[in-house]
């Protein structure tokens, strides 16, 4: 099992989910119209690395932070 944080903005509890790779993520979270706007522009960190590619291989114990672009002076 993995954990899904949403930092910042998205207001969103974390998620406990039985998944093996990013791309099933990104098919449960599509499923939920006020994340969809999140998901095109937020970075994807897992154990804290951020990560570029879907593909990622996700294991038991892993940690996945959606980032929103955020703003500041």
């Amino acid at each position: 099992m993995v954990r899904v944080e949403f930092l910042g903005p998205i207001q969103e509890e974390p998620l406990e989910l039985e998944i093996s790779n990013l791309n099933q993520l990104a098919e449960i979270l599509k499923q939920d119209k006020e994340l969809t706007e999140w998901l095109g522009n937020s970075a994807v960190a897992v154990n804290d690395a951020l990560v570029s590619s879907l593909d990622v291989a996700l294991q038991d114990g892993d940690k996945i932070s959606l980032l929103p672009p955020v703003c500041g002076g």
